[in-house]
C-alpha cells in the first residue's frame, strides 16, 4: 500500500483519533454523588462566588479549544470545516502526546469574521487557551487581533506564529554555522500570507533589517494593487531599498530564502544569485519550493524543508505543545513576543555547538527534550513580562 492509501485505511480503522476519558471513578452510588449530583453543586457554588476557582475545580486549567473554519487546511486550501476534522484531531493528539494538554476540536461553519469572533468569545469560558488553526488570510489576522484584545486567556494562531517560531529557531543555528548575524543579512520571504507575514515580523524582532516579502505578483511595495490591510502594513516595515521586481530580482545578494508558498518556485539559477553560503528553508508541502538535491547542487549551504523525509524539518510541532504548556502552567493571559522569542531560543539551544552541522540545525520533531525546554522558557518569559496570573 502506498502512504496515502494506508493513511486512509487507518482512518477508517481508527474511526476518529481522539476520545473523552473520565478522570474519576464511577463505580458506586457514593462516586456518583461526589462527581455529579448533589456533590457537583458545591463546586458550582464555589465558582459562582469566585470564577477563578474554575481553574482548580474543573479541567479548564488544561483545556485548549482548537478552532478552525477549514479555509486554509494544510496544502488543501478551503475544504470546509467538516473536511478539516482529520487534521484537527491529529493536532489534538499532538497536544496530548507531547504536552499532556487536552485539546478539543471545534469546526465553525462560518467565514464571517464577526460571527467567528463572537462565537469564540461565547465559548471561551470553558477553556484555558485558544489555538486558531487553518484560518485563511487576511481574515485570520483580524480574528486573532480581536480575540487577543477581548479575551483574558492566551490566543495563538499556530499557522502564523508557530511557523515563525520554528523558522527563527532553525535560522539562529544556521546563521551561527555560516558566521552571519540577523542584523547584517538580507532575507527574502516568499509567500505574503499568514505564515509569511508572521515569519517576517518575528525575524525583524530578532534584528533583521533587510527583509523583502514576495508573492506571485513580485516584491511587495506600497503602490502594489490588491494588497490586503496586513500586507499594506508590511510594505512600511520591509523592502528598505524600495526594490521592484520578481522573486529572482529580490534574491540577488540575499543570504536567506524562506518559502511559505508553493512548490518549484525557486530555481537553481535564482539560488546562484544569492550571497555566499546561502540558507534556504523551503517549507511548502508536499512539494517544496525547491527540492534539497537541486538546492544543494546549486550551492545552498544549509537546507531546510517542511517535510519529514529530509533533514532540518521546520515543523510547528516543535513549538505549540511546549508554548501552550508554559502559558497554561502560569495561567498567562496572553502569548506575547517575548514568549515567542524565548520559544525560538529554547528550540535552537537543544542543538549544541558540537552537534551543529549543515544537516542538523534544528532538533528532530520527536525529540523528547523539546516540549519541556520550550515550556520552561515560555513560562519564564511570561513571568518576566508580567502576563502570568499565578
Amino acid at each position: 500500500m502506498n502512504h496515502e492509501k494506508e493513511a486512509l485505511a487507518k482512518h477508517y480503522q481508527w474511526n476518529g483519533k481522539i476520545e473523552v476519558n473520565s478522570r474519576v471513578p464511577l463505580k458506586t452510588r457514593e462516586d456518583l454523588a461526589l462527581a455529579y449530583t448533589p456533590g457537583a453543586a458545591e463546586a458550582c457554588l464555589a465558582i459562582e462566588e469566585d470564577p477563578e476557582k474554575a481553574y482548580q475545580l474543573t479541567r479548564k486549567n488544561n483545556l485548549v479549544a482548537l478552532i478552525t473554519n477549514g479555509t486554509a487546511v494544510l496544502g488543501l486550501g478551503d475544504i470546509g470545516p467538516a473536511a478539516s476534522m482529520p487534521v484537527m484531531e491529529g493536532k489534538c493528539i499532538l497536544f496530548k502526546e507531547f504536552a499532556d494538554i487536552d485539546a478539543f476540536p471545534i469546526c465553525l461553519q462560518s467565514k464571517d469574521v464577526d460571527t467567528i469572533v463572537q462565537t469564540i468569545e461565547q465559548i471561551s469560558g470553558s477553556f484555558g487557551g485558544i489555538n486558531l488553526e487553518d484560518f485563511a488570510a487576511p481574515n485570520c489576522f483580524e480574528i486573532e487581533r480581536r480575540l487577543k484584545a477581548s479575551l483574558n486567556i492566551p490566543v495563538f494562531h499556530d499557522d502564523q506564529h508557530g511557523t515563525a517560531v520554528v523558522t527563527a529557531a532553525g535560522l539562529i543555528n544556521a546563521l551561527k554555522l555560516v558566521g552571519k548575524t540577523f542584523e547584517t543579512i538580507k532575507v527574502v520571504v516568499n509567500g505574503a500570507g499568514a505564515a509569511g507575514i508572521a515569519v517576517a515580523k518575528h525575524l525583524m524582532n530578532f534584528g533583521v533589517q533587510n527583509l523583502i516579502l514576495t508573492d506571485k505578483a513580485g516584491i511587495l511595495t506600497n503602490d502594489m494593487p490588491n494588497l490586503n490591510d496586513e500586507q499594506q502594513r508590511m510594505t512600511v516595515l520591509t523592502n528598505p531599498d524600495n526594490q521592484y521586481g520578481d522573486l529572482a530580482h529580490a534574491l540577488a545578494g540575499a543570504d536567506v530564502f524562506i518559502g511559505v508558498s508553493s512548490g518549484n518556485v525557486l530555481t537553481p539559477e535564482m539560488v546562484k544569485q544569492m550571497n555566499q553560503d546561502p540558507i534556504v528553508f523551503a517549507l511548502a508541502n508536499p512539494l517544496s519550493e525547491i527540492m534539497p538535491e537541486a538546492a544543494l547542487k546549486a550551492g545552498v549551504t544549509i537546507m531546510g524543508t517542511g517535510r519529514s523525509d529530509f533533514p532540518n524539518q521546520i515543523n510547528n510541532v516543535l513549538d505549540f505543545p511546549g508554548l501552550f504548556r508554559g502559558a497554561l502552567t502560569v495561567r498567562a493571559h496572553d502569548i506575547n513576543e517575548a514568549m515567542k522569542m524565548a520559544a525560538s531560543h529554547a528550540i535552537a539551544s537543544l542543538v549544541t555547538d558540537d552537534e551543529l552541522k549543515a544537516d542538523y540545525v534544528i532538533p528532530a520533531v520527536l525529540d523528547p527534550r523539546v516540549c519541556p525546554a520550550v515550556a520552561k522558557a515560555v513560562q519564564e518569559a511570561a513571568i518576566q513580562t508580567g502576563v502570568n496570573q499565578i
